[in-house]
């Protein structure tokens, strides 16, 4: 059966909007795509960064509803959802029957990370010339999980700990993950050779998308995931928090708390120039206090003092 896809030109400002209307009446699925977009190429966002949703000023917003839901009825819904919209602008077209959910995941392809850190999308096998019997292979399905590792800030978080797995800082350790999102960064740690990975995230969604990748990658007895409220409160020998630098300054003490005496942490979700705030707040409890730059954002590492 075809399904029913609606587009709207809209703006940054409105999108939350119209995107809570969408959603309130059954949408499917919400992309959004940049309305003045040169390239033929050009992709929409599935994966903003870490704590942002990078928007266009004028977008194009696409949502796809089940086969035969009438027109009518839905600008009649969608205009009671929220009367301050203007649907007017609205068009419609029936598109082929497929499946939607996994469509756009062909884009991704297998990311290599440090020595031997990949993450594979579920549908795709490593590539050729991979070494596979020492490849930490996480698998994710990005149509579940925000944070697929192609954003510079997990990418350093990755590399941080394939580091640690060489160094044997990682063997038999328990790792906590603040801020897990997916939970890649604590999945990784286990592939990497981690005992045991707690993820903490304030979003259920996000406690979600951690199940089921453990689950996934069949480490779902050594994975657990807690809102921040509910989390045990121990030390780890190692921290990572992929959140977003004002974030990590507010919650130095308890991050702080977290690490075991001479064990190791990485930060990131920093923006270039912001390093340095949160060097200086953390710099009591660690030394090795270390920035590292990919792109515009940056890694802060260091090591608890004992």
């Amino acid at each position: 059966m075809p399904f029913l896809e609606l587009t709207l030109p809209c703006t940054e400002v409105q999108q939350p909007r119209y995107e809570r209307a969408l959603e309130s009446v059954g949408a499917l699925a919400v992309t959004l795509a940049d309305a003045h977009a040169d390239a033929p190429d050009e992709q929409a966002i599935f994966e903003p960064g870490v704590g942002e949703q990078p928007l266009w000023n004028e977008l194009v917003l696409t949502a796809l509803f089940e086969g035969g839901t009438s027109q009518d009825l839905l600008l009649y819904a969608l205009s009671a959802a929220d009367e301050g919209l203007d649907w007017s602008r609205a068009a419609f077209r029936e598109v082929e029957d497929q499946d939607w959910e996994r469509a756009w995941m062909d884009q991704y392809e297998p990311l290599k990370f440090g020595r031997r850190t990949w993450i594979v999308p579920w549908n795709h096998d490593l590539p050729e010339g991979a070494d596979a019997a020492d490849a930490a292979v996480v698998r994710l399905d990005p149509g579940l999980a925000f944070g697929s590792g192609t954003h510079p800030t997990t990418a350093l978080c990755l590399e941080w700990l394939d580091t640690l797995a060489d160094e044997g800082a990682l063997h038999g350790q328990r790792v906590l993950d603040f801020g897990c999102g997916s939970g890649i960064l604590a999945l990784a740690a286990l592939k990497l050779g981690a005992a045991q990975a707690i993820g903490v995230d304030n979003d259920p969604q996000a406690l979600i998308a951690t199940a089921d990748n453990a689950q996934r990658n069949g480490v779902d007895d050594r994975l657990l995931a807690y809102a921040p409220d509910d989390e045990p409160a121990q030390t780890y020998p190692v921290v990572v928090a992929n959140i977003l630098a004002s974030a990590l300054v507010a919650l130095a003490d308890t991050l702080t708390a977290r690490v075991a005496p001479g064990g190791r942490i990485a930060m990131s979700g920093i923006l270039a120039g912001q390093e340095d705030e949160v060097i200086e707040r953390y710099a009591a409890g660690f030394e090795q206090l270390h920035a590292q730059r990919q792109e515009d954002w940056m890694r802060v590492t260091g090591v608890r003092r004992r």
